[in-house]
C-alpha cells in the first residue's frame, strides 16, 4: 500500500503543467487556487475509477505478473527520466485566476494524470488485492494526495516567490521524486521477476 502511495507522490509531485500553473498562481499573489486543485482531485477521482474498473475484469494472476514487470520498467524508465531531466526556469507570465474547470479539464487532458493512473490502477491495485468498493476508497484517497499537489506549489509560490524559479530548487525536487520512484519499481518488479526466475 505504502508503493502505492510512494509513486503517486512521485508523479504527481513533480512539476508539469497543473504544478507549474499553480506555482505562478501562488507567485502572482492569487487569492486562491483551491477550485482548481478541487478540479484536479475530480479529475484524478475519475481517471482512477474507470481505468480501476476496467483493470478488474481484465486481471488474472499470470496477466497480472506480466504487468507488474512492465509496470516496474515503466516506472523505473520514468524514475531516470526525471532524474536526468534538465530543469529550466518557470516561465512566468501574468496569469488569469484559475477555476474548478480549468482544472477539472487540463488535467482530464494532462499525459502526467494517465501516468499516475494507468500502473496504480492495473498493477498496483490488483497486486495489494484492492478490489469492488475498495477501488472507490483508494480513488478518494489518491484524489485528495492530487488535490495536495497544485495546493502545495501554489504556497510555495506565495511563500517563497521569485526565489523557487531557481533551477536548484526544482533539480533538487526531480532527484527526490526520481529516487522515490525507483524505490517503487524495484518493490513492484522484483517480486515477479523472481518468481519466473525460481
Amino acid at each position: 500500500m505504502l508503493d502505492i502511495i510512494l509513486y503517486a507522490l512521485g508523479v504527481m509531485y513533480t512539476p508539469g503543467p497543473v504544478n507549474t500553473i499553480s506555482l505562478n498562481s501562488g507567485i502572482q499573489k492569487q487569492n486562491s487556487i483551491l477550485g482548481f486543485s478541487f478540479g484536479v482531485s475530480i479529475a484524478m477521482f475519475a481517471l482512477f475509477s474507470a481505468i480501476s474498473l476496467i483493470g478488474e475484469t481484465l486481471m488474472n494472476d499470470v496477466f497480472l505478473q506480466w504487468t507488474a514487470i512492465l509496470g516496474a520498467i515503466y516506472i523505473l524508465w520514468l524514475a531516470y527520466k526525471i532524474f536526468v531531466s534538465q530543469v529550466g526556469k518557470v516561465e512566468l507570465r501574468p496569469s488569469q485566476r484559475v477555476n474548478l474547470r480549468d482544472g477539472l479539464m487540463l488535467q482530464l487532458l494532462n499525459p502526467k494524470g494517465i501516468t499516475v493512473a494507468l500502473p496504480i490502477a492495473t498493477v498496483q491495485f490488483p497486486s495489494a488485492g484492492i478490489t469492488d468498493g475498495y477501488i472507490f476508497v483508494w480513488c478518494a484517497i489518491l484524489a485528495l494526495l492530487a488535490f495536495g499537489a497544485p495546493t502545495l506549489y501554489y504556497i510555495a509560490g506565495r511563500l517563497i516567490g521569485e526565489k523557487i524559479n531557481e533551477t536548484r530548487y526544482l533539480v533538487v525536487m526531480n532527484k527526490l521524486m526520481a529516487v522515490l520512484l525507483l524505490f517503487v519499481g524495484l518493490k513492484i518488479g522484483l517480486p515477479p521477476v523472481i518468481d519466473l526466475v525460481y
